[in-house]
């Protein structure tokens, strides 16, 4: 496939870091969940609205297909519905005593699913406790009935649904991965890939890193899985930029492709979008070291196709619906308070035309 041109058309800032965002069918407004509450932004005029708040960080944030409810999920463990037509709340509901990691809707609109976990030392060489609450809830997204509690290791900070929302995947802290079949709450599938964790013996001993975002494929046969390889020293972030694609309907699941051993520098990489017509795929995260800290690349063979090196730390990306554009969100930097006291603009919104 040949090498993509991205053309950056539209940049905006908003008031606080962004960590989860989401672009509306008709493609006029973004919804972002920001540190500091859910905001609709116009994505013409690059103006924006805080249109409610949770008691923490807002993690995640979706529209339901049906466009009628969007949906926002936080660091209180919280999942709020609301109005499209009144931006009004219509319910909320605590779903996790800890924080909601990650966020997703099903492709059909009938489930949300949901990701927990707290990181407690649980052995002399600092592996996990046992979870102090199901890791993984499945709810009904219309009446918000909690469908499944389903058991992983935390703590679980990825989650996605399969095309055909039959099946909800949940990457954790530790590299484990586990499917699950909606309609009974089987487990489906698990495997564990050590390269997306690291234990640290330099300035603290702990595990960091994990799997930070994953997506299934469009025939519904793979799993992308992204994150940042092992490091010697976790607390420098310095592991190898990592995606891992996963051939999970097999009795023992196989990694049928992985990132070009050159193709990647240092980072944590923290959201996946697959195009929606083209076999294509984007990454992005942080920056420790090299060239990009977002890219596209081709879902069969592998082959980088594009790269971004934003100034940004890059939390969410999402294709436009015709594929035509890349919505790449984020936070620049440590916020800074101006000299009327209030904190300078560091939440990141920028466009991109795929040539």
């Amino acid at each position: 496939m040949p090498a993509i041109e991205l053309k950056r058309t539209t940049n905006f800032r908003l008031p606080m870091a962004i960590l989860g965002a989401s672009l509306a069918a008709d493609e006029s407004t973004l919804l972002t969940g920001c540190m500091d509450g859910v905001y609709l932004s116009s994505v013409e005029a690059g103006t924006s609205t805080r249109v409610a708040q949770h008691s923490s960080y807002v993690s995640g944030v979706a529209w339901l297909p049906d466009q009628s409810h969007y949906l926002s999920a936080g660091y209180d463990g919280q999942m709020q519905w609301f109005d499209t037509a009144t931006n009004k709340a219509t319910r909320q509901q605590q779903i996790h005593e800890f924080w909601s990691w990650d966020m997703a809707v099903s492709p059909d609109g009938r489930l949300i699913a949901s990701v927990t976990g707290q990181y407690l030392a649980g052995g002399y060489r600092y592996e996990p406790q046992p979870e102090r609450e199901p890791s993984v809830v499945v709810l009904d997204a219309a009446s918000g009935e909690i469908l499944w509690k389903l058991p992983h290791v935390p703590s679980v900070q990825a989650v996605c649904f399969s095309p055909d929302s039959r099946y909800v995947a949940a990457g954790n802290l530790m590299g484990e991965v586990r499917i699950w079949d909606c309609n009974d709450g089987s487990l489906r599938s698990s495997w564990s890939t050590d390269e997306f964790t690291s234990w640290g013996i330099i300035k603290s001993h702990c595990y960091l890193g994990g799997i930070f975002a994953m997506r299934f494929t469009p025939d519904g046969q793979h799993l992308l899985l992204a994150g940042m390889g092992p490091m010697h020293d976790p607390m420098a972030g310095n592991g190898k930029q990592l995606w891992q694609k996963w051939a999970w309907q097999q009795e023992q699941p196989d990694k049928v492709a992985q990132i070009n051993k050159d193709d990647g520098g240092e980072g944590l990489m923290e959201a996946l979008a697959i195009h929606p017509q083209k076999p294509i795929f984007a990454m992005g995260g942080r920056l420790r070291g090299g060239d990009w800290n977002a890219a596209l690349f081709d879902l069969n063979s592998g082959e980088r196709l594009a790269t971004l090196k934003t100034g940004y730390r890059v939390t969410g990306l999402q294709f436009s619906a015709d594929g035509n554009r890349l919505i790449v969100t984020g936070t620049q930097g440590q916020p800074k308070p101006s000299r009327e006291g209030s904190w300078e603009p560091f939440g990141r919104v920028e466009f991109y035309e795929l040539g």
